[in-house]
This record gives C-alpha cells, sequence and structure tokens, in this order.
C-alpha cells in the first residue's frame, strides 16, 4: 500500500520534470516505473502516437514488458490501441477475456502469466495522444481508487507532453517569425539599393526581385542577399 506522502512526493518527483526542454523518454520512463509501484502492478508500457496517428512505443518499466507491447504494436490490436482509438480507460480484463478479445495479444498475455491487462488513454479534453498498458501477475482487480489514480499519472503525463509539445511549437514559430523578419530587412535593402541604381519606383523594384526569384525557384530572401553583396548581376534582373 502506498503512502499518502510517498504518493505526493511521487507526484512532485514527476512535476520536477516538467521542465523546459525536458527529456520526453526519461519522462514517460519515470512515469512506467512509478505506475508499476503505485498500482502494485508487475508490468506497464507506454505509446505515443505518431504525427500519421500510428502508435509506437515509447517507454515500458521491463524487457519483457517491451516485447509485449510491440507485439500488440505488430497485431494492431489489444488494450492500449483500443483505449487510444476510442479514447476511454479499458480496465480489469482477465486472461480469458484477452484471449477472446485480442486472440494473438491474448495468447501473449497467457505466455507472459500475466491475470489481468488495463489501459489508460493519455487524453485531455478531445485530444488522445497515446495510451499505457498495466499488466498484472497477481489475482484480483484494479480498485475504484486504483483507476482514479492510473488515470491521475496518464492525465498528468498528458498535460505534460503537451506543453512540451505547444512549447516547442511556440520556439518553432518564433524562430519562423523572426527569420521572416530578418529577411524582410534584407528585401527592403536589396530594393531600396535596386530601386537607386535603376531609376525605378520602389514598388517597382520589389516586383522585379519577385518575379526573378519565382522564375528561378529561388528565395527572396536569397535574391535579396545576392543582390547586396554583388554575387547577382543587376542587369540580368532587371532585364527580366
Amino acid at each position: 500500500m502506498v503512502t499518502q506522502q510517498r504518493l505526493t512526493q511521487i507526484f512532485v518527483e514527476l512535476a520536477d520534470t516538467l521542465v523546459d526542454e525536458f527529456d520526453v523518454v526519461d519522462f514517460l520512463h519515470t512515469l512506467a516505473s512509478t505506475s508499476v509501484e503505485v498500482l502494485d502492478a508487475d508490468a506497464a508500457g507506454l505509446m505515443l502516437a505518431d504525427q500519421r496517428g500510428q502508435l509506437q512505443l515509447i517507454a515500458a518499466s521491463s524487457e519483457e514488458m517491451r516485447t509485449l507491447e510491440l507485439f500488440e504494436l505488430q497485431g494492431d490490436d489489444g488494450p492500449c490501441v483500443d483505449a487510444y482509438r476510442h479514447g476511454h480507460a479499458i480496465t480489469n480484463v482477465d486472461q480469458a477475456t484477452a484471449e477472446q478479445r485480442w486472440p494473438s495479444f491474448g495468447a501473449a498475455v497467457r505466455a507472459g502469466n500475466f491475470t489481468s491487462v488495463h489501459a489508460v488513454p493519455l487524453r485531455l479534453r478531445d485530444q488522445t495522444i497515446g495510451a499505457m498498458n498495466l499488466f498484472m501477475v497477481r489475482a484480483g482487480q484494479l480498485s475504484d481508487s486504483d483507476l482514479d489514480l492510473a488515470r491521475g499519472l496518464a492525465d498528468m503525463a498528458t498535460i505534460g507532453l503537451l506543453q512540451e509539445r505547444a512549447v516547442r511549437e511556440q520556439h518553432i514559430l518564433a524562430e519562423q517569425l523572426q527569420g521572416a523578419l530578418n529577411s524582410r530587412v534584407v528585401i527592403e535593402q536589396a530594393k531600396g539599393i535596386l530601386a537607386e541604381r535603376h531609376n525605378l519606383a520602389l514598388p517597382q523594384a520589389f516586383s522585379v526581385m519577385r518575379t526573378y526569384a519565382r522564375r528561378t525557384g529561388q528565395p527572396l530572401s536569397q535574391i535579396a542577399i545576392a543582390l547586396i553583396d554583388g554575387t547577382l548581376d543587376q542587369a540580368t534582373l532587371t532585364a527580366t
């Protein structure tokens, strides 16, 4: 039985990993081992969906668990797959039911001597990003409090992963915006040079640069840099 003090310590430890640029794989391996400890499970595994929506194994509490999870992915059938697809928990599935519901996966469950399997989606509102599997050797079922704790751990993982993804995407967006701003400065400089040397209005100079960039398949900023450093013959550009 995990004490309230230990539970508090575990959640603090997990929350402490949710910092900028945290290691996703290490975080999920910690979550897998933590789930085994607090839920008195014998094995745990975590799967995340890739950009195509296909589940991929990312963490497991043991090598035996990794093999079983990979078997589930290979057959595209099992509790984790269903929990991810349907967005709800699948709990207290015994060995016989697992064999009937997912024949190939159920056979692997029996071979591993597990008596029950459970899966909780990694879900926040209407967004499901993966699922967590739990396997038991001991007889009995997960209690309601255990299931609530499993959902709490899964929710915490989901929030952390979505936060990390949002920070990363925001960082990429910021870099893209800064790149666009930097390019705009260079383009304005090149436009001014072209307009002055060829007696063109600024809009006309920009149109000339843009036409040449499109015709040659080059970025507008690259054309601007070439104009400024003299590697692009201005006569060639204005003759288009």
